[in-house]
C-alpha cells in the first residue's frame, strides 16, 4: 500500500481531512478557513490581526511571520501593534471599512491577541469597541492568553472578569480542535449579535499539539430562529450616540449572543444518565482535567450511568445561556461546578436556577461545599487529582463503590510519593551566559535600583540592589511617590527596549515632569528577548533614542556599548549625549547620580540568547576568539564569576581544590569573565573546539552491557 504523501505545508494547505498542528498553528490556520467559508457563500472578505505579544501567545506574531505566503494569499493583513490597546483600537477601525466610501472588500473579520495584563490594560479601547459594535460580513474576535499559575509572568492572570466587565461575551475551548471549532462559531456569533467575542487561551491549549479534522462542512452553524431583531439590526453604525449603544448592548446583543450559544449548542451535555442525580458542568481546560479525573477514579459509562452522573460541558462561560442550563438541572439533586480560578458559572448558575420550585432546584457547590470547605481552590490551577478527590467525597455520600474507593486511595498514595521525591531546594532563575543583563544592572555602592517588566526583572534574585517592580509601563513611577518624602535623593530604574517602546516612555515623560532625581537605565538588547527575539516595532535605534529621551526633557544621556567605534562622530546622537565604553558603567553611574532631574544610560549590547541563534544561522558575527581557565593556574578565588555573574563559568573538582572552568557549549563570548585580576586565563585566537567523534574512543574503553533479566 502506497504511503500518503504528507508535507509541513498540509497544516497551511489542506482544504479537508486531518492535519497535525499545534495550538500557536490552529490559529494562525483559523483565519485561513474563515476566509474559505466566506468565499464559498459568496462573500469577498479580508482578515485583520492585531496585538501584543505574551505568553502564552508569545509566538503567535512569529508563527504568523513564518506563514507569510500562507497568509497574504488568503488576504488575512498582520500589522503587529505597539501596545495592546492600540491593536484593540485598530481593531475597532477594521469594523468601520463599511461606513465610508472606497471599501475594497464585503467586511473585514478581525483578530486581536494580547497577554492577560493586556486585556487590563485595553480596557477602555475593548469596552468602546464592543460598544460600537462588529460588521455584518467583519466579526471580531479578542485572544487572551492567561498564565493561571503564575509561570512567566509577575501576577497570575484570568481574563474573564475583565470582559465581563466589558460586556463582551466570553468563549473558552478545551483543545486544539475547539481553537479552530469555536473560533469559526465566535466570528459568526460577532457577526449576529453585533458583540466583540473573547477567546480565552491557556499555556496547557496552546503549547499542546494534535492531529485534528478540517473541513467546511464540519463546522455547521446555524441562524437562531427564536430571536426578533430590533429595526435596523446590532451591527456597528454611524452616527451612533453613546446610550444609544448602551441601550442596544444590554437590551439585545447580549440576548442575541446567548440565542446564537443556543441555536448552535454551544453548550451540551456530554454524559448522562437514565437517573441522573448529580450534575457536573464544567469548561475549558477544567474539562479535560475533570475527564481526566473519571478516568483516574474509573468512572467509565457504564459505571457513571450506575452512579447517576450527568456532565454539561460549557463552551460560553458568560453570559451563561440558560434555557440549556434549565434542561440539564432537571431531576437532579445537586450540581457541583469545576472551573479554574474565580468562580464564573458558578454564580450565573444559582442566579438562573433560583426562581425554579425549590423541590425542583438543585443545590449547588463549586468552589465551596455547603459546609463552607474550599474544595476547589481559585488561586494556582486545579490539578485532574484536586478534582478527583472533590467528586469522590461527594459521590460517597450517595454512592458506595469499592472501584472509586481502590483508585481514591492508590491517588492519594502516588501523590504523597511525587511530594516525597520534590528537591529541597528552590531554582533560581538566571540570566544568559553573556547577557548584557549581567553587566547592565549592577549599580554603584550606596545606590538602589527599581526593576520592571522583562529579563532585568531577575537581577531581583541576585546581589544587585534592585528591589521592586511594576506593571509593564510603569517603571520608575513608584518612585514619584516616594521621593517627596525620603531621605534618599536618587535612584536608578531598569527598562527595556521593547518596553520602552510599548509603553515605558510615558513612565520617563511622568518623572520629568514630576522633576525627580533618577537615572533610567535602558537596555537596548535589539530584540524582544523573553518572547522569543522578535524585533523591536517600529525600527528604533541608538540614535534615535537617545533624540527622543532628549526631547520628553532627560538631562544628561551616556550611551556605553562593548564597541564604541561603531559610532562615528556624525551618528546622529541627542545633543550633549556621550558614547562611553561600558567598562566605564560604575563611572558613568555615579556621575549621572549627582545630577538633579532625570537622566539617562543606554546600555548598547545585543541580547546573548539573540546572538546564540543569529550566529546559527550565520546572520551574525562569530568572533574566533575563546577563552579557557588553565586549572593549574586558578586558584578557585571566584573573582571571574563574580566580575562576569556568568552561569558559563563553572565550578570544576580537582585534587588541589575547587577550581573555575569555561562551559564552551553555553558561552557566547561576552568576555566579561577575563576582566577579573587573574593569571590563569588563555584566550586563544583563530582556533576551533575539536570535536570527539565516537569512532575515536576505543571499544575497551566502553563498558560491557549487561544481559537484560527476564521476568
Amino acid at each position: 500500500m502506497a504511503l500518503m504523501a504528507v508535507t509541513l505545508d498540509d497544516k497551511y494547505v489542506l482544504d479537508r481531512g486531518r492535519i497535525f498542528l499545534t495550538g500557536t498553528q490552529a490559529l494562525v490556520r483559523l483565519p485561513m478557513l474563515q476566509r474559505r467559508r466566506d468565499a464559498v457563500a459568496g462573500l469577498d472578505t479580508a482578515c485583520f490581526i492585531s496585538g501584543y505579544r505574551g505568553s502564552p501567545l508569545g509566538g503567535l506574531d512569529q508563527a504568523l511571520w513564518r506563514a507569510r505566503r500562507f497568509i497574504e494569499k488568503n488576504r488575512i493583513h498582520f500589522q503587529p501593534a505597539i501596545n495592546e490597546e492600540l491593536g484593540a483600537t485598530a481593531i475597532w477601525g477594521s469594523q468601520q471599512l463599511g461606513l465610508f466610501p472606497g471599501a475594497k472588500h464585503d467586511g473585514v473579520f478581525a483578530l486581536w491577541y494580547a497577554k492577560g495584563p493586556g486585556v487590563d490594560r485595553s480596557g477602555d479601547a475593548l469596552k468602546h469597541g464592543n460598544s460600537a459594535g462588529s460588521a455584518p460580513h467583519g466579526g471580531v474576535l479578542l485572544l487572551a492568553g492567561d498564565d493561571h499559575t503564575c509561570k512567566s509572568s509577575t501576577l497570575a492572570h484570568q481574563s474573564e472578569l475583565a470582559f465581563i466587565d466589558a460586556a463582551i461575551p466570553v468563549l473558552n475551548p478545551s483543545g486544539v480542535q475547539e481553537l479552530l471549532d469555536l473560533g469559526l462559531y465566535g466570528w459568526a456569533m460577532s457577526r449576529w449579535s453585533g458583540c466583540w467575542i473573547a477567546f480565552k487561551t491557556t499555556a496547557e491549549v496552546m503549547d499542546s499539539s494534535a492531529s485534528i479534522d478540517i473541513g467546511p462542512e464540519r463546522t455547521a452553524i446555524a441562524v437562531p430562529d427564536d430571536f426578533e431583531m430590533p429595526p435596523g439590526g446590532l451591527n456597528i453604525r454611524w452616527p451612533d450616540t453613546p446610550l444609544d449603544q448602551e441601550y442596544r448592548l444590554h437590551k439585545y446583543k447580549l440576548a442575541a449572543a446567548r440565542a446564537f450559544a443556543r441555536a448552535n449548542r454551544l453548550d451540551h451535555v456530554v454524559i448522562d444518565s437514565p437517573r441522573a442525580r448529580l450534575g457536573l458542568v464544567t469548561t475549558g481546560k477544567s474539562y479535560l482535567d475533570l475527564r481526566q479525573a473519571l478516568d483516574e477514579l474509573g468512572i467509565d459509562l457504564a459505571l457513571a450511568a450506575e452512579i447517576g452522573l450527568r456532565l454539561y460541558k460549557v463552551a460560553m462561560p458568560w453570559p451563561l445561556e440558560p434555557e440549556g442550563v434549565r434542561r440539564f438541572a432537571e431531576g437532579l439533586d445537586e450540581i457541583l461546578v469545576v472551573e479554574e480560578k474565580r468562580a464564573v458559572i458558578e454564580s450565573q448558575l444559582k442566579e438562573q436556577l433560583y426562581n425554579c420550585p425549590a423541590d425542583r432546584r438543585p443545590r449547588v457547590i463549586g468552589k465551596f461545599d455547603e459546609d463552607g470547605s474550599w474544595i476547589l481552590p481559585s488561586n494556582g490551577e486545579l490539578t485532574p487529582g484536586q478534582i478527583a478527590r472533590a467528586l469522590a467525597r461527594h459521590i460517597a455520600r450517595f454512592y458506595q463503590s469499592p472501584r472509586i474507593a481502590e483508585r481514591l486511595a492508590r491517588l492519594e498514595v502516588q501523590e504523597r510519593g511525587q511530594s516525597g521525591n520534590v528537591v529541597p531546594f528552590a531554582r533560581t532563575p538566571y540570566f544568559c551566559s553573556g547577557c548584557p543583563h549581567n553587566s547592565s544592572t549592577k549599580v554603584p555602592e550606596g545606590s538602589r535600583a527599581l526593576a520592571g517588566i522583562g529579563c532585568h526583572y531577575l537581577s531581583q534574585f541576585m546581589d544587585r540592589s534592585t528591589a521592586t517592580f511594576t506593571q509593564m509601563g510603569g517603571e520608575g513611577a513608584p518612585w514619584i511617590g516616594q521621593a517627596p518624602f525620603t531621605e534618599t535623593n536618587h535612584v536608578f530604574v531598569n527598562l527595556g527596549d521593547g518596553t520602552y517602546t510599548h509603553s515605558g516612555v510615558l513612565a520617563i515623560r511622568a518623572a520629568v515632569a514630576a522633576k525627580v532625581n533618577v537615572t533610567y537605565k535602558l537596555l537596548f538588547n535589539d530584540a524582544v528577548a523573553m518572547t522569543g527575539g522578535q524585533p523591536i516595532d517600529g525600527g528604533l535605534t541608538v540614535p534615535a533614542l537617545t533624540r527622543q529621551l532628549w526631547a520628553e526633557g532627560v538631562g544628561q544621556i551616556v550611551v556605553v556599548t562593548d564597541e564604541p567605534e561603531k559610532y562615528p562622530p556624525d551618528a546622529g546622537f541627542a545633543p550633549g549625549a556621550a558614547v562611553r565604553h561600558r567598562d566605564d558603567l560604575d563611572r558613568v553611574q555615579r556621575e549621572l547620580r549627582d545630577i538633579p532631574g532625570a537622566t539617562a544610560i543606554v546600555y548598547d549590547q545585543t541580547c546573548a540568547a539573540e546572538k546564540r541563534r543569529r550566529r546559527k544561522r550565520g546572520r551574525f558575527p562569530d568572533p574566533a576568539k575563546r577563552v579557557f581557565i588553565n586549572d593549574l593556574v586558578c586558584e578557585g578565588c571566584g573573582d571571574c564569576s563574580k566580575t562576569s555573574n556568568c552561569v558559563s563559568v563553572l565550578p570544576v573538582e580537582t585534587e588541589f581544590g575547587r577550581k573555575r572552568a569555561i562551559d564552551q557549549s553555553s558561552c557566547n563570548k561576552d568576555f566579561s569573565c577575563v576582566e577579573g585580576f587573574c593569571p590563569s586565563f588563555v584566550t586563544v585566537h583563530g582556533g576551533t573546539l575539536k570535536r570527539r567523534l565516537v569512532r575515536d574512543l576505543a571499544e575497551e574503553a566502553l563498558p560491557p552491557l549487561p544481559e537484560p533479566a527476564f521476568p
